[in-house]
């Protein structure tokens, strides 16, 4: 399986070349060169490996998903990545990420039993094991550039720590967090993590980001790799639930279900899209946004419209609070019959010069929907108390508010006979004030992370600049 740059770079590449990469050269994404389709009997020996979602299904699954993707990686090698990554000691159950039903043919997929409290760690965990045994095969180092809006540090953070070879350099929104995700990533002292909180927003941080990976010279000197959605492996590693819930919520292989996702930098949903592609039945993949609504804007009008950090809501939802999402142009890419040279004029000129781009009068915008299977909605701060107060009324299950504005959406958006599944993002611990807003009480807080908020913290407040950024990666590690 070979990989292509969505701007048209014409260089090829194999999976752990750009699991450690990032970006492609010309600041592209990467995706593979097609899309591997699974007919009827593979997808019937898939529910079997999955097997009900018993102890060690999960694993297998996985390895039968990744297996299609990666070819660079002995398959014994590779099974041994699955079965160490997906356990119940890491997750808590054996199923992984088992199905919860809020009502008839309506379910969350639990997608936050890791160490974090978040989905990212469902990618998070496999990617830190991809990282170290890749490195040490090539006996080499990895200084790890992310950003985050609240999830992916901490996620990224507990995955990496302690890992040989792996650096860490996390940039946040300063003060934008909840403070029990400030806790969980500024608490740790481990040597190879460094969170740098920046005076911004998180596009600010995901545009350092990008700046740094797109600075070819100081990328290879230093080593620079990625844990953002923008990696592929990460991304890759998220197809695999959307067929476990599939497998979950139907009896039969000729079903259909649909999929709400809350959605700010696209990487979970387009996920989905991949899932979609390879022939999962998936009827409708729904776009859950917040008051960020970037992301329905589009897919109501076909206008992309990014926002300036003094236009990007501060809200109850924080880990969506995203105005430019990056694996947006994956689904652009495939939406534009996979033009390079058109998605590089829309994503690194149109944007950088007027801030938007119209595809709603282009034909293939239809296609969206139609071929696609994309519908969204939006979720504002009094839609998530009245649905969190609502679900826990009605079914005595608390959910977190980003998983309630999926919640919400995906109520618009049901269809008779076809089951839905909202992905959930997070526990509600994680958001703790706006729970008590909603529901007068404090959710649950595993044991684990009593006192998490009183602990010392680690942490650098800097400008949003790419410089000082990597003046500070400078100053913490020696050159490749």
């Amino acid at each position: 399986m070979l990989y292509l740059s969505t701007r048209g770079h014409p260089d090829r590449k194999r999976f752990c070349e750009i699991l450690l990469e990032g970006l492609a050269p010309d600041g592209g994404l990467y995706l593979p060169e097609r899309y591997p389709r699974v007919d009827a009997s593979t997808l019937a020996r898939w529910r079997s490996a999955f097997n009900g979602g018993a102890a060690g299904g999960y694993a297998a699954l996985a390895f039968e998903v990744l297996s299609l993707y990666i070819d660079d990686i002995p398959a014994a090698d590779l099974k041994a990545l699955c079965d160490k990554t997906y356990t119940e000691a890491v997750y808590g159950t054996a199923t992984i990420v088992p199905l919860k039903p809020l009502g008839d043919g309506f379910f969350l997929e639990a997608l936050s039993n890791g160490p974090t409290l978040a989905f990212k760690d469902m990618a998070m965990q496999l990617l830190g094991n991809l990282f170290e045994y890749e490195l040490a095969r090539r006996g080499e180092e990895l200084n790890i550039l992310g950003a985050t809006s609240g999830d992916t540090g901490s996620a990224a953070e507990y995955a990496m720590r302690g890992k040989k070879g792996v650096r860490v350099f996390m940039l946040s929104p300063h003060g934008r967090m909840s403070p029990f995700q400030q806790a969980q990533m500024f608490s740790l002292m481990d040597e190879n993590i460094h969170n740098i909180a920046i005076e911004g927003v998180f596009d600010d941080c995901q545009d350092i980001v990008k700046n740094v990976s797109n600075d070819l010279v100081f990328k290879r000197g230093y080593k620079i790799g990625t844990v953002n959605s923008i990696n592929w492996a990460r991304l890759l590693a998220q197809v695999v639930y959307y067929f476990a819930g599939y497998f979950q919520a139907t009896t039969s292989d000729m079903q259909k279900v649909s999929f709400t996702v809350p959605s700010g930098n696209f990487g979970n949903v387009c996920a989905g899209h991949v899932a979609r592609q390879m022939g999962l039945p998936i009827q409708a993949l729904v776009v859950a946004t917040n008051e960020n609504d970037v992301l329905d804007e589009f897919f109501r009008s076909g206008v992309y419209r990014v926002r300036a950090s003094t236009d990007t809501h501060e809200t109850s939802s924080p880990s969506m609070d995203i105005s430019k999402a990056s694996n947006f142009e994956r689904f652009v890419f495939d939406l534009l019959g996979r033009d390079g040279a058109r998605v590089k004029a829309l994503f690194g000129e149109a944007l950088n010069t007027v801030g938007r781009f119209d595809l709603g009068s282009d034909p293939v915008f239809a296609d969206a929907a139609s071929r696609y299977g994309f519908v969204s909605g939006k979720s504002t701060h009094t839609d998530r108390l009245a649905t969190i107060k609502d679900t826990y009324e009605r079914y005595s299950v608390m959910i977190d508010t980003h998983t309630a504005d999926g919640v919400k959406v995906a109520r618009e958006h049901l269809q008779p006979g076809v089951p839905m599944i909202v992905l959930e993002t997070a526990l509600p611990i994680k958001f703790a004030e706006t729970i008590v807003e909603a529901l007068g009480c404090q959710p649950d807080r595993p044991v684990r992370f009593n006192g998490i908020e009183d602990l010392p913290k680690r942490v650098r407040v800097m400008p949003a600049d790419t410089a000082a950024v990597q003046a500070y990666i400078v100053e913490h590690c020696a050159v490749a």
